[in-house]
């Protein structure tokens, strides 16, 4: 072989090396965006597996608002919660309507539950116990609402008129005026039509709105709503208000462990001996959360039992 031969031969033999040194690089390159990328991966895994061993408790809150309104107020008290109860996360939820709550709620889908008074007690039925109560007991009554402009000056001049109620088992804001009407010389089931339109803020808006010619509620949701819409405090006036009973309870599904129970109790119960929690509470229209038993609510049994000897069977 000649010079000339001999030095393309080991010109190959050279080039071909090189590639293959090119190619191992390569390989290399790509093993460590491999590694690179399940590095990155990783704190999602650990996340999830983390957030999956958490116990999610459901807790439901009757239709004091319309959801979006619910979600607003007591969201903060659900992320409070769970920031500080380790392992464990609350999830509210809202009902569209007083009918779809009652029916969750007897279903024991929630673990725990803001129902009203008259709800209360029907939950001790269904495996729940009383472990506390909002505070502001003389908050718990209902008002009635007219027209500034509408003539009526007397409980007599509703007579063959509507009137506006957010559903039949809302205590404060139905069953109290109607106990209030029938008393003050009202027959309720004839003398006037009854008309229950949703929420709190449907009933103040229809008398706002000229649809009847009053409309029921209680007393923080005309607060925040008046809040909110100052020409209702221009068009509207509480024309009467009734007796009160004790507010809204806060009850406990048997099968949540009596642990986790004394925590939220600890929590709700101090919300107003903290700045964080003195916020939580104004955007409830309230002052504290105290501790109650099913005793507490002897006076609402008392009031459902006149009801309805006196107004109307409840359903």
């Amino acid at each position: 072989m000649n010079c000339s031969a001999l030095l393309r031969h080991y010109e190959h033999y050279y080039f071909l090396l090189l590639n293959m040194l090119f190619i191992g690089v390569l390989l290399l390159s790509l093993t460590a965006c491999s590694d690179e990328q399940t590095e990155a991966y990783a704190p999602t895994v650990t996340k999830t597996t983390r957030q999956s061993s958490e116990t999610v408790y459901i807790f439901s809150i009757h239709p004091l608002h319309n959801p979006t309104r619910l979600h607003n107020i007591f969201g903060p008290v659900m992320d409070y919660l769970s920031n500080n109860i380790e392992g464990v996360r609350f999830k509210l939820e809202a009902s569209r309507n007083y009918a779809a709550y009652d029916k969750k709620l007897y279903a024991e889908k929630a673990d725990f539950s803001l129902p009203n008074p008259f709800q209360t007690v029907n939950s001790l039925n269904h495996n729940f116990r009383v472990f506390g109560k909002m505070g502001d007991d003389d908050n718990f009554r209902g008002i009635i609402l007219v027209r500034k402009d509408s003539g009526i000056n007397s409980v007599s001049d509703l007579k063959g008129k509507a009137v506006s109620y957010p559903a039949p088992t809302a205590l404060a804001a139905t069953m109290l005026p109607q106990y209030y009407l029938q008393t003050h010389g009202l027959h309720v089931m004839t003398d006037v039509e009854n008309r229950y339109v949703g929420s709190q803020e449907s009933s103040i808006m229809n008398v706002h709105l000229g649809n009847v010619a009053a409309g029921a509620t209680w007393p923080p949701p005309w607060r925040a709503l008046s809040k909110e819409r100052p020409e209702l405090l221009e068009t509207l006036e509480i024309k009467w208000q009734t007796q009160s009973l004790p507010n809204n309870g806060l009850v406990a599904n048997k099968r949540v462990p009596e642990k986790i129970v004394k925590q939220v109790a600890e929590l709700l119960f101090n919300l107003h001996t903290h700045e964080e929690g003195k916020a939580i509470l104004e955007k409830m229209e309230l002052s504290r959360f105290e501790a109650a038993t099913d005793k507490t609510y002897q006076p609402v049994l008392d009031f459902l039992e006149i009801f309805k000897v006196a107004v109307r069977p409840i359903n």
